[in-house]
């Protein structure tokens, strides 16, 4: 069987890093393993739909707002048999597509890479370090996300009542039925969330959704909490 990647990227005013991500996509894989690359955007305003329209290679799709949403709208309208899901901001390293074909045929049919932050920062350093380990609390959706398309759909796909924690919501489901594996190759991502709120102001409000939801806090609760508190 011949397997191929299906990337999925949701985004909304995008336009200041999209094109450097797309390129980077596209120089550090094989196109043979690419079925395709799909920009799902959920109403920007900027210039990002019309800098996506110069890549040939690229498929826009417009959603409705809503990472969940947007992540779903890109699996449905997916050809390949691995859905991978990626951040704007995260950039995975080379031959991404291999290693991630390569977990599959050994039948790892979801996971992730370890990740990076853009700083010097000695806590964003530390957390980087730790995501090479399989533990839960380690994961989150800046590493990125593959999954073969039928775990995808068996799972339900992304849960569109969470504005919020979508990315967490899947990857339980995944380590519920020991699906998971961690890629021990680096994806680098941004660390430009922290440096807009701070980097102990954000990771408090971030161990507080968490907390929150353990305790059974609902979606709605969640996002009304990171719009008081988070700075997207």
């Amino acid at each position: 069987m011949q397997h191929q990647l299906s990337i999925i990227i949701p985004i909304l005013n995008e336009a200041k890093i999209i094109g450097k991500l797309l390129h980077h996509l596209i120089e550090n894989s094989t196109k043979e393993n690419l079925s395709e690359i799909i920009v799902v955007d959920g109403g920007s305003t900027d210039e990002t739909p019309e800098i996506i329209e110069t890549f040939n290679e690229v498929i826009l799709l417009n959603s409705k707002k809503g990472r969940a949403k947007q992540m779903n709208l890109g699996a449905k309208h997916a050809k390949g048999n691995i859905l991978y899901f990626l951040h704007a901001d995260s950039f995975p390293p080379k031959d991404f597509d291999k290693h991630i074909i390569n977990e599959v045929k050994k039948n790892n049919l979801a996971g992730c890479f370890r990740m990076q932050f853009d700083s010097n920062h000695w806590w964003l350093r530390l957390a980087s370090w730790l995501t090479q380990f399989r533990w839960r609390a380690c994961r989150g959706g800046d590493q990125s996300l593959y999954i073969t398309k039928m775990s995808f759909d068996d799972i339900g796909g992304y849960n569109e009542n969470y504005i919020i924690y979508e990315d967490n919501i899947i990857i339980n489901e995944l380590y519920k039925r020991e699906r998971f594996v961690v890629i021990n190759k680096k994806l680098k991502t941004s660390a430009r969330r922290y440096e807009k709120n701070g980097v102990w102001r954000l990771q408090y409000h971030f161990w507080t959704i968490y907390i929150k939801k353990w305790f059974g806090a609902s979606a709605e609760e969640l996002h009304q909490y990171y719009k008081n508190h988070i700075i997207s």
